[in-house]
Formats: C-alpha cells, sequence, structure tokens
C-alpha cells in the first residue's frame, strides 16, 4: 500500500470532526500526489510542540477520495481529501519513538518532511531496517482498517480559507 507519512506542525488539518485533509490547505500539492493511505505524525520542533503532538501519531486516513478543487478556494495548492478510514488521536496520540521506533527513526533521524513509503517486496533478502520500517508502517495501517470513513464535507469545510498553512520546502523522500 502506498503510504503517504510526513510531520505535522499544527493541529486543524485534517479536521478532526470531518476527517477532511487539505479544509486548510496544508501539505499543497503533496495531496495531489498518488497514494492508498496517509500517515500524519507531529514533527519534533517548537511549533509541534507547543500544540502538544510533537513526536506522536496524530492520525492516519486510509483510502483516498480526493475533492476536486471549489472554483471558490481559488488559492488551494490541491485537493481536499476524505478517506474510507479515518483515525485521529492529535495530541493524544502515541509517542512514535515507543510504539514505532523503526518509522521514528527513519522520520527523525534524518529530518525526513515526507516521505512516500512502498513496502519493500524485493528477493529473499530483506534490510533489517527496511523491514522493521515496513514492520512499523502495517501496525499502523491495521489501526487505521478499524476506523470509521471521513465525514462528507458541509458548506463550511468547502469554503473554509480562513488560515492557509505555510509552505514546508524541507525534504522529501521516497522508500
Amino acid at each position: 500500500m502506498r503510504t503517504l507519512i510526513y510531520k505535522r506542525t499544527h493541529p486543524g488539518d485534517p479536521d478532526s470532526k470531518t476527517g477532511v485533509f487539505g479544509n486548510h490547505d496544508c501539505m499543497g500539492s503533496v495531496r495531489a500526489w498518488e497514494f492508498d493511505a496517509v500517515i500524519g505524525i507531529g514533527g519534533v520542533g517548537q511549533e509541534p510542540k507547543s500544540h502538544g503532538i510533537a513526536g506522536k501519531l496524530t492520525w492516519i486516513g486510509i483510502g483516498p477520495e480526493k475533492i476536486l478543487s471549489d472554483p471558490n478556494r481559488a488559492n488551494s495548492r490541491g485537493p481536499r481529501v476524505r478517506f474510507h478510514h479515518f483515525w485521529y488521536r492529535g495530541e493524544g496520540g502515541p509517542l512514535l519513538r515507543e510504539k514505532y521506533p523503526a518509522l521514528a527513526s527513519r522520520m527523525y533521524d534524518r529530518n525526513v518532511r515526507v516521505l512516500k513509503h512502498a513496502p519493500w517486496t524485493a528477493g529473499g533478502h530483506r534490510v533489517h531496517k527496511i523491514a522493521a520500517l515496513d514492520r512499523d508502517v502495517r501496525r499502523i495501517l491495521r489501526l487505521g482498517m478499524a476506523a470509521p470513513p471521513s465525514s462528507r464535507p458541509n458548506e463550511g469545510d468547502v469554503r473554509d480559507t480562513s488560515s492557509k498553512c505555510r509552505p514546508k520546502s524541507r525534504g522529501v523522500c521516497t522508500t
């Protein structure tokens, strides 16, 4: 399953109630990438610390449904996305280093902002770190599979562009 994994700096996108990713245009054009699931984790800088999400698994979305841009959202950098399964814990999420250490190491030790992960399936020889990362991602996705779907966005969700995310320019990786 192609999984987009990214570090969050603040709450609010996705919307914790509706499960709509992009309601404040966070992660802009990255939302237009091809993926089957999204894992949102808290970054470790001052802003995520101030919001109580630093180093935590904050949300999971599985089975994306991209919502076409609305002409009233002229400044939108990408589609909004809702999910067949949406799991949200925000500041109540588990610490990545404790529960999913291989993913924490990959994202935090190398200061990766966005990672597009696909399970490594090459021949019989698997590198231990890649196998551990695959295992952590699978465990997280299993957690998300039990969650209900995102809600359909209402009119307020469609037009809410009052606060926008600032674009980030740090590392994008693929595995």
